[in-house]
């Protein structure tokens, strides 16, 4: 039977017939199932949204993506992209319907210092949200109560799994007892810099840094406002902050770090254009986009949740593949 290579990241995966057979494994999928079903019982059920199966191939896709390289296909003699994000595409669903949600395959090939992270895959998946007309404090709501009824959800239902995972429940359970703080980038800057780690100001907070952080939190909470420059065009500048995004990502406790990002979205063509050009991006390649962005498309604010990523925190697994039935660690390969 041909093994898993590794790439330079040290790790070695399981076979699919060794992961899968694995009592943890189907423990941990079976969280993954409720996970997804609850979020689905909140997002469709509770708040109206409408869910959609994405495109996974397209001739353009997010470029935000820190350090990822996009993976290109020939589509009948033109060059197209496995999606990274299914952002653009959440932004045109809104000409449709005013709330969506879908749950997408996503495709980064990340650096291969990610690898030891313990929570970047090649290949995951992002339950993705989006409400026409919102702003981002109502859509970090929208993340918070998701979150809240999601573990209930787990903790209800899946108690016999999370016991042999040994997870600790009353840690979760610590999540509904609260609301989620809201610190600004620049606070958080100022704590890990004081916690001895070089964080630029300009920057996204560095993967370490960041578990610090988490690790010394008790409840998820959410960092907002950070700098332009630090995120895609997509991602909507303050009207009174200019320099400052309005967006956020939700860190969860106990050093598993980041799980959502989201923001207010950039809608107006103008804006749009100058953004892809400070950014470096070429609008030729955002064509239809650019095209839909002129006819008009209403305001929006939403947000996207790494499936895996929620997965080992609701499980307690060390590392994220883990959370996967079929895991892409970047540069390890697999099956």
């Amino acid at each position: 039977m041909t093994q898993p290579e590794s790439n330079g990241g040290g790790h070695v995966l399981p076979t699919p017939a060794e992961h899968l057979s694995s009592p943890r494994t189907r423990a941990v999928l079976r969280v993954q199932q409720r996970l997804l079903a609850a979020a689905r019982e909140y997002l469709v059920g509770e708040q109206g949204c409408m869910e959609l199966l994405p495109p996974i191939i397209g001739p353009v896709t997010d470029p935000g993506a820190r350090g990822a390289k996009q993976v290109d296909i020939d589509y009948y003699g033109r060059t197209y992209k496995l999606m990274t994000s299914g952002i653009l595409y959440k932004q045109a669903a809104l000409l449709g319907f005013d709330r969506i949600v879908n749950v997408a395959p996503n495709v980064r090939l990340e650096p291969l210092e990610t690898a030891s992270t313990r929570r970047h895959l090649a290949e995951f998946h992002q339950l993705d949200v989006e409400i026409a007309h919102a702003s981002r404090d109502e859509v970090m709501d929208l993340a918070e109560g998701l979150l809240k009824h999601v573990v209930r959800a787990v903790v209800d239902d899946r108690a016999a799994e999370l016991e042999l995972l040994s997870r600790d429940v009353a840690a979760l359970k610590e999540v509904v007892n609260g609301g989620f703080d809201r610190r600004r980038h620049a606070d958080v800057v100022a704590q890990v810099r004081a916690g001895g780690y070089e964080q630029s100001p300009d920057a996204e907070i560095d993967w370490h840094a960041e578990a610090s952080v988490s690790e010394q939190a008790v409840r998820p909470f959410f960092i907002t406002d950070y700098p332009k420059g630090s995120r895609g065009f997509y991602d909507r500048e303050s009207e009174t902050e200019p320099g400052v995004l309005r967006n956020f990502d939700l860190i969860v406790p106990e050093g598993y770090g980041e799980i959502a990002s989201g923001s207010e979205r950039e809608w107006d063509y103008r804006r749009i254009m100058t953004r892809l050009r400070e950014t470096g991006e070429n609008p030729a390649k955002y064509d239809w986009y650019l095209d839909m962005v002129r006819a008009g498309i209403p305001a929006s604010a939403g947000f996207g949740i790494g499936v895996e990523r929620l997965t080992r925190y609701l499980t307690g697994v060390d590392e994220v593949w883990q959370a996967s039935a079929f895991p892409k660690v970047p540069g390890v390969f697999s099956a």
